[in-house]
């Protein structure tokens, strides 16, 4: 089993939360993010076991903060990170890291009352940090 660092951890975890909160604060609304929530960490459920327990380990992640700007700055930064940390580590895992992540992002875009131009601007956004087309 491949060790991360805590700081490696924490980077996977704000990249993947990180990313479903991009998704999900493109079109705000109380309701919707409870529903948005739910679907995107079901998503993440249904990675493989490695990634589960690696995502489920110490709880929610901090999410950068400041502007809207700089918190989508941050996100997208622990995207690309993340994927240096597994090509790096555990390349087997990098697919199943980026499909996860893109599908709980669509998951989340779908999962109240349509997808708008927003939240699709943010999955794409996503898609692009991840090297997903």
């Amino acid at each position: 089993m491949t060790e991360y660092t805590e700081q490696e951890r924490d980077t996977l975890r704000t990249a993947a939360f990180g990313a479903l909160f991009l998704v999900s604060h493109a079109d705000p609304g109380f309701l919707g993010s409870i529903k948005e929530s739910f679907a995107g960490s079901k998503a993440l459920a249904d990675s493989s076991p490695t990634l589960r327990d690696l995502l489920k380990s110490g709880g929610l992640p901090p999410v950068p903060e400041g502007s809207p700007a700089e918190i989508e700055t941050g996100v997208l930064s622990a995207l690309h990170q993340s994927t240096a940390i597994l090509q790096a580590k555990s390349p087997e895992e990098l697919d199943g890291f980026r499909t996860a992540v893109a599908t709980a992002c669509d998951q989340v875009a779908t999962a109240h009352e349509g997808v708008t131009e927003t939240e699709t601007a943010a999955v794409a956004k996503v898609r692009a940090a991840l090297g997903v087309t």
